[in-house]
């Protein structure tokens, strides 16, 4: 069986559940209940909307869209009412974004069959094609070898019928379905040690690099003396990097400083919004309202060079608006090494314009290349190895690019 049906002890997740009939019928937009369930903030003030423009300098045919994929409720172990959710994450300015409760065991602290149900109707409730796009999701969750969020399944799978990453690959191969490591590195086994799984390559698109204030590109080094990144782009998973909320409260889509993502589609609808993910047409950062697009010898982010070495110039679009401008930062190249990436270039730039550097690589020296940026002016709270180039405060990181070996 992959999916299971559960008795839960009472709690204030099935207390909520009891009451999803009423709820959800409140949360459709047009009935009478839906102003009083729209947000969770105490305030019907519009929010200020700052930051860059959505479209790219560099690229026509698609526009940029602030998402967050990895938000949690009363239905695992958060606090707050999925009732306000994706009302008040349309609240903050986001154009898309997921429920992902955790799928555990025997629903302990975790999603029942019909709480996925009731995702569902919340998800199809809020979603507006064109504007909004709201999508229901879960968290595969093991306490050892780590969390995976899934997005575009019709079902779901816990522990029960997936209890391993082996057995979780092994299920994703039969649905058409995109998904992501979560927080890597914070539990222990690390997916099995980002052991490959060639049937899910073009599956897994995800890896968090900002989660909550988080920043995984060396998060845990002075207890493992290893990259999460590395770890994960070394084994050969072909992963973009993401930002996310990892929201447990009641203020979804809210707090600055958090990770969020920026996708690149052609609309703005689960469609568009799925294959921009499969694409790997996205970007991680902890800034709202902050635009990234960058391309290597004309490629987009995500994409394969079709070279194995030689020089590769990068022009890079980096803007967060008037209150950004004239802003240093730094855009750093970052290559594979045994346990933290090596950087290649260190380019000074600033925000709200055109960046374009030449760099010259090799795929006799790994095949994959992040763009991370950067404030020199703040440290990294979680630093690597002394003297890193990477240990200053982390704005935003690339989706890779791969040379062709």
């Amino acid at each position: 069986m992959t999916t299971h049906d559960h008795h839960h002890r009472p709690s204030r997740r099935s207390m909520l559940a009891g009451a999803s009939g009423l709820l959800i019928a409140a949360s459709v937009p047009g009935t009478a209940s839906a102003v009083s369930t729209r947000t969770a903030r105490s305030s019907d003030v519009p929010v200020k909307r700052t930051g860059a423009a959505r479209g790219s300098r560099l690229r026509q045919g698609t526009t940029l869209v602030h998402a967050d994929m990895h938000n949690h409720t009363a239905m695992s172990d958060g606090d707050g009412n999925p009732e306000l959710a994706f009302a008040s994450m349309r609240d903050a300015g986001l154009d898309v974004a997921a429920l992902t409760d955790h799928a555990t065991l025997l629903s302990v602290e975790g999603l029942s069959s019909e709480e996925w149900d009731r995702t569902g109707q919340l998800a199809d409730a809020a979603n507006d094609p064109g504007d909004y796009t709201a999508i229901r999701g879960f968290e595969w969750s093991h306490p050892l070898h780590g969390h995976a969020n899934v997005w575009f399944t019709d079902d779901w799978v816990d522990l029960g019928g997936a209890g391993s990453p082996g057995s979780l690959y092994g299920w994703l191969e039969g649905r058409d379905a995109v998904a992501s490591f979560n927080h890597p590195g914070r539990e222990p086994g690390m997916f099995d040690n980002f052991s490959f799984s060639s049937g899910v390559l073009e599956k897994m698109v995800g890896l968090e690099m900002f989660n909550r204030g988080d920043d995984y590109l060396f998060d845990g080094w002075s207890k493992t003396g290893r990259s999460p990144l590395v770890a994960c782009l070394n084994k050969g998973w072909r992963t973009g990097l993401t930002g996310v909320t990892d929201e447990h409260g009641t203020d979804w889509g809210f707090p600055e400083g958090k990770g969020r993502s920026g996708l690149w589609v052609t609309e703005n609808t689960r469609a568009g919004v799925f294959e921009a993910m499969r694409a790997r047409r996205f970007f991680a950062t902890r800034v709202s309202g902050l635009r990234l697009d960058a391309v290597a010898n004309g490629v987009q982010m995500g994409g394969t060079l079709g070279l194995a070495s030689g020089d590769v110039q990068f022009t890079v679009d980096l803007d967060r608006g008037p209150e950004w401008e004239g802003k240093p930062l730094n855009v750093q190249v970052l290559r594979p090494g045994s346990d933290a990436p090596t950087v290649a270039d260190v380019v000074e730039t600033q925000s709200n314009r055109l960046t374009k550097f030449t760099v010259p690589l090799d795929a006799a020296d790994g095949d994959w290349i992040v763009l991370r940026v950067s404030d020199p002016s703040q440290a990294n709270p979680s630093p690597g190895p002394s003297g890193h180039a990477c240990n200053d405060w982390g704005v935003a990181y690339s989706s890779p690019w791969w040379l062709r070996g």
